[in-house]
């Protein structure tokens, strides 16, 4: 039976000291970003995912985006090393949960950096973002971890935005979406549809044709709509303040051993 479940991390009570790159501080509300939280939470288990809550950490101001800390493929996980030291230390709970859950654990190793929001998986195909968070190191160690087992590993350079998934994520038919003025080479993608809003580029896939994706983007969920999908909106502005994206904030485990 295929794997529905998603790994999700309380947002820290420090979340508001939260890394900025390329975006202008705000000030973030520590309590409407936990009832956030639990919305998204929540709309992932009304469709049909079972979530698995790592350990929180609370001294880790961005510990909420979960995403960052491991990459699956298949049955492997890969814990990452974070571009920025600040986060290294949130990797270790995750290590234990996936290990608990089943998966066999491989690791990023110094001098490889590598951030999972870097990391676009189509089928078999892996996108992984180069540039800020995610260095050559660490591409290589994941072409390592996941070419084995018929990954087929494409880089893509990133500067513009803080992560690849910052600026495209795909739909269910495997048609690359993003804000085509964040979007480096849209010509590495075999199909590329631009979307009105920076936050229509980034999409969760739920299963039967649902798309995961904020409120911020309300002209993309009318397109994506029209192409017949259903938009599941969850209003995550807090996050966004820091960068954010319903990318982030799970690790969805699908099809786990197959």
């Amino acid at each position: 039976m295929p794997s529905t479940r998603a790994l999700v991390r309380r947002p820290s009570p420090r979340l508001a000291e939260g890394l900025v790159t390329f975006g202008e501080r705000t000030p973030v509300d520590p309590v409407r970003a936990l009832a956030q939280w639990e919305e998204y939470v929540g709309a992932l288990r009304e469709h049909g995912w079972e979530t698995v809550e790592v350990e929180p950490a609370d001294d880790c101001p961005d510990g909420v985006f979960v995403e960052d800390t491991v990459v699956m493929f298949r049955n492997v996980a890969l814990i990452t090393r974070p571009g920025a030291a600040s986060r290294r230390p949130e990797t270790a709970a995750v290590e234990e949960t996936v290990a608990r859950l089943g998966c066999s654990v491989n690791w990023v190793w110094e001098p490889g950096t590598l951030d999972g929001g870097d990391v676009l998986k189509i089928g078999d195909t892996v996108y992984v973002g180069r540039g800020g968070r995610t260095n050559g190191a660490g591409v290589q160690q994941l072409r390592a971890a996941f070419e084995p087992l018929g990954a087929r590993v494409v880089t893509v350079p990133v500067s513009t935005v803080l992560h690849l998934k910052s600026a495209v994520t795909a739909l269910p038919d495997g048609t690359v979406v993003g804000y085509e003025p964040l979007v480096e080479e849209p010509s590495l993608f075999p199909r590329f549809l631009p979307v009105p809003e920076e936050a229509g580029g980034h999409v969760v896939l739920l299963g039967g044709g649902r798309l995961l994706m904020a409120a911020s983007a309300p002209k993309s969920a009318e397109l994506f709509a029209d192409l017949g999908y259903t938009p599941v909106v969850v209003d995550i502005s807090e996050f966004e303040k820091l960068e954010g994206c319903v990318t982030c904030l799970s690790v969805r485990l699908r099809d786990l051993y197959a």
